[in-house]
């Protein structure tokens, strides 16, 4: 069993907002506790641009003195920090973990070298790329940032990471599709779900996207009812969106607690979000594992979370029309949607179970804290060989 010294610069994970990076980060953590490890949230310090926000420094330095306390007390064999990059890069880590010489590794670093040449970003990037150098290992979820992080690091200190969840908590309930689905008043319409929170930007513009997708669906006599989860500022221009496309045939559910997610894949018949620049989208795997095939752009790490043409319908980035023509096809036909459904089932067991996937992260963290005991006996005193 290890002490292990856990932060998470951009986001801690006691933050109130739902997101994908506040999941896999507190995946991240409960699984190491599974493991047996004993872990300390080192600091809660939030480091978002930082660097331009001078009436942060003083807090930064309080938190760095109380985070190097709070690892001496602790007595942490290493130190693990969750995703660190340019606007949040991680000031804390790499200082503590070379006053208390011990191991500084960092899960889903991020590097981009198109950031050192923005004066707005060249600060986050320099402090962010000193970061990266002074870890011993690095992990990342997403290929393209693993052959970012190459152009800097050997690979000898690199590990991909498939991203997962445990499927367990992701099942489909026919009890809770036949409950809500009444209470919904569906009769023989296919229900479309999404999810996402309607912050202003790519997640609103997403939604916005799935409501005139459908609305163009029914348009042309599609039977089909949405259904979305999710809560934000831009709820009441979505609604009135909805309103004038769909008209009774759409509901917003609200926020749905993750553990109460399951529910809601379960009374879907497919789940379309387009993921617009989006890292990973864990929404995509929790779809899949109750039995909903996907629809989203093929774009940013979606392809990584999506068996297209098995698990689900990838089409060309920013294209509506391929979007709408990819839902329709599956409205249309029942019979591959089971099909894509039950394949996507067994694909987020076969490639996207957390906790199988976890166990390099495990294995590397372990060998670490092995090989830095053997180096602090070769410095003690008494130490002969």
């Amino acid at each position: 069993m290890l002490r292990i010294g856990f932060y998470a610069p951009f986001k801690p994970l006691s933050h109130p907002r739902p997101s994908g990076d506040l999941t896999i980060g507190t995946g991240l953590y409960h699984y190491l506790q599974q493991c047996g490890h004993s872990l300390g949230v080192m600091s809660r310090f939030r480091a978002r641009w930082v660097y331009w926000r001078p009436w942060l420094w003083p807090r930064a330095m309080l938190a760095l003195q109380r985070s190097c306390q709070r690892a001496r007390q602790m007595q942490v064999d290493l130190w693990l920090s969750y995703h660190t990059y340019y606007k949040a890069p991680d000031i804390i880590g790499p200082f503590c973990c070379r006053r208390l010489q011990i191991p500084y590794l960092i899960f889903q670093g991020i590097y981009s070298t198109k950031r050192k040449k923005d004066w707005r970003t060249w600060p986050g990037f320099m402090l962010n790329r000193h970061a990266l150098l002074a870890a011993a290992h690095v992990f990342t979820n997403r290929k393209e940032d693993l052959l970012n992080l190459e152009r800097l690091l050997p690979q000898e200190k690199l590990s991909y990471i498939v991203p997962g969840l445990e499927p367990d908590r992701f099942q489909f309930d026919p009890m809770a599709r036949e409950q809500l689905r009444h209470e919904w008043g569906i009769t023989d319409e296919v229900v479309v779900l999404s999810a996402a929170m309607f912050r202003p930007g790519v997640k609103s513009d997403g939604i916005g996207l799935v409501i005139r997708c459908c609305g163009k669906l029914r348009q042309k006599n599609n039977s089909i009812y949405l259904a979305i989860a999710g809560r934000g500022s831009e709820k009441r221009t979505l609604e009135r969106l909805a309103k004038g496309w769909l008209q009774d045939r759409v509901r917003f559910v609200g926020q749905v607690p993750r553990e109460e997610m399951y529910r809601f894949y379960s009374a879907g018949d497919l789940f379309l979000f387009p993921g617009i620049r989006e890292s990973l989208g864990m929404v995509f795997l929790e779809a899949q594992s109750c039995g909903l095939p996907v629809v989203a752009f093929a774009d940013g790490g979606v392809p990584e979370v999506v068996a297209n043409g098995v698990s689900g319908l990838l089409v060309e980035p920013y294209s509506t029309e391929q979007l709408i023509a990819a839902t329709e096809k599956l409205v249309l036909d029942r019979q591959q949607r089971y099909q894509m459904g039950q394949a996507a089932q067994q694909y987020v067991r076969q490639h996207h179970d957390l906790l199988r996937n976890y166990g390099r992260v495990n294995e590397i963290i372990c060998e670490t804290a092995r090989t830095a005991e053997r180096a602090a006996a070769k410095r003690s005193p008494g130490y002969c060989q």
